[in-house]
């Protein structure tokens, strides 16, 4: 029972389920047997989340979002949860909190949606002083990409249903900049940043492009984090705005934010492809952009794992000792090789994100 809880705070866990009806009941090795031949795997790589694999890992909560991608980044035919209009995107955003709203419903043993501080200690609870070998999952609603909010003034109605956490950008949107398509906060960016700062949801700067991220993070007064974000400056060969620059991770620590580190291989070594093979990269990758966070820090409360699992990679796109989610407990060692204590451990694992939603969840709704 001493073992340190793991929380994860990125997975698109609603849209595997409408995208190829994944189900994570089950365990990634079972998902893999039934996705074998079918077009899950081609596209979206083998699946490493599955309620049993987080029993094993002990990753009490993750941070499940809403995801759903702008028309002109449609992959293919089968990717359907793609929108033309703020409107197709609100249905979209709001069939998948539907999605995770179930899961609750029907398998209550196995996942709880956290909306508050009770929910939060309840599920806690259970993985801390429950000596039973099985406890449900903790699920934070993350809404990545703001498109479904119709108008700055509907975060009211998306808080309601609990949604706890917004990152404006994932691509560009019309609130600021993102990923590919560079830009800052626009007028409709900042009405939204007011919105969400009444109801002290916390603020995701993840895929914001720098210009966007920085002035947000002089604007908005609430939490901000970085749910799932790399530092760029050690990835040297790599000109994109999806990572971090020095000066918002410097001004996210100034903020008392989070960064989840991406255990993603194009995201720990630029330009490494599927034919590369798995072998070159290991989990240490993943502890030296840890560890770039906590020296920038000087401590190691700063820094959690943002996994973005399963989000358009698979197995085969994440380091050599990792089979599933399970395996990030691998971590351990190494980073107490390097010296960190188990304090600190603790801390990267999940006690960093564990003070976050303390700090961030409303006493009531």
């Amino acid at each position: 029972m001493n073992e340190p809880l793991i929380i994860d705070a990125h997975e698109d866990l609603a849209w595997n389920i409408l995208s190829f009806g994944r189900d994570y009941t089950l365990s990634a090795a079972e998902t893999r047997q039934r996705e074998q031949g079918s077009l899950a795997p081609v596209v979206n790589g083998d699946a490493l989340l599955g309620w049993p694999d987080y029993q094993q890992g002990r990753v009490a909560i993750v941070f499940t979002t809403l995801f759903v991608t702008p028309e002109r980044h449609r992959v293919s035919d089968w990717d359907q949860q793609c929108y033309a209009s703020d409107e197709q995107a609100h249905d979209l955003y709001s069939r998948q909190l539907d999605v995770y709203d179930r899961l609750a419903d029907t398998h209550p043993d196995m996942f709880r949606k956290i909306e508050k501080q009770s929910d939060l200690q309840a599920v806690l609870g259970l993985w801390q002083h429950d000596d039973s070998e099985q406890h449900p999952v903790g699920m934070v609603v993350l809404m990545e990409g703001a498109e479904g909010v119709r108008e700055p003034a509907e975060v009211e109605d998306w808080y309601e249903r609990g949604v706890r956490i917004i990152g404006p950008a994932w691509a560009g949107t019309r609130f600021c900049g993102g990923t590919r398509e560079p830009g800052g906060l626009t007028k409709e960016g900042y009405a939204l940043l007011d919105h969400m700062a009444g109801l002290k949801i916390t603020l995701d700067l993840s895929h914001m492009d720098e210009k966007a991220a920085l002035q947000a993070l002089d604007f908005y007064p609430g939490a901000i984090i970085a749910s799932h974000a790399n530092a760029l400056a050690l990835l040297k060969e790599s000109h994109s705005n999806r990572h971090l620059t020095d000066q918002v991770l410097q001004g996210l620590l100034d903020r008392d934010g989070t960064v989840g580190i991406v255990p993603h291989n194009n995201f720990l070594l630029p330009g490494w492809k599927d034919t590369d093979g798995r072998a070159a990269v290991t989990l240490e990758h993943v502890v030296t952009q840890i560890d770039y966070i906590c020296q920038m820090a000087g401590n190691a409360r700063h820094v959690g794992i943002g996994t973005d699992f399963d989000g358009g990679f698979g197995r085969s796109s994440v380091p050599d000792e990792i089979d599933t989610i399970a395996d990030l407990r691998k971590l351990i060692p190494i980073l107490n090789q390097k010296g960190y204590t188990q304090d600190d451990i603790a801390a990267i694992l999940g006690n960093n994100w564990l003070a976050h939603l303390q700090n961030s969840l409303p006493e009531v709704v």
